[in-house]
């Protein structure tokens, strides 16, 4: 990221699975960018991906309820992992909440009445998805 502009000292990440992680100093990336362009062609690629979603998750914090923000981080996160007999998020309150850009407290206020619905199940660190389209449709999908 510091190659784009971007500065470091205040970002953080936090791995929601397995990752292997690899550290290039300044030039070292550099030097990679230079020497095949396809490196080059991917990162563009991965900024533009990213720029959409930060475009997305900025229009979602300003024209969307909290519930439909969690519905649809919820439908988001689901997508991502293959599909089984019934979608399961693991995740807690407190990530779900910084992810879809709320208080933890009313993020469980939500999910009971998501629950109540019969759209999800709560259980200890993973969330049910039981009704994927409905779930969908509240999150603006």
């Amino acid at each position: 990221m510091v190659i784009v502009g971007q500065q470091m000292h205040d970002s953080f990440a936090e791995a929601m699975d397995d990752v292997a992680v690899c550290v290039l100093s300044r030039s070292d990336v550099q030097q990679r960018l230079l020497a095949d362009p396809r490196i080059a062609a991917r990162i563009s690629e991965t900024l533009g991906r990213r720029l959409a979603q930060i475009e997305q998750r900025l229009s979602d914090a300003v024209f969307k309820s909290v519930p439909e923000r969690i519905a649809g981080t919820l439908v988001v996160m689901a997508g991502r992992r293959p599909l089984a007999r019934s979608l399961q998020v693991h995740l807690t309150h407190e990530q779900l909440a910084a992810l879809a850009g709320t208080s933890r407290e009313t993020t469980t206020k939500v999910l009971g009445e998501l629950a109540d619905q019969g759209l999800i199940a709560l259980g200890r660190g993973r969330i049910t998805i039981l009704d994927a389209v409905r779930l969908a449709e509240l999150g603006g999908d």
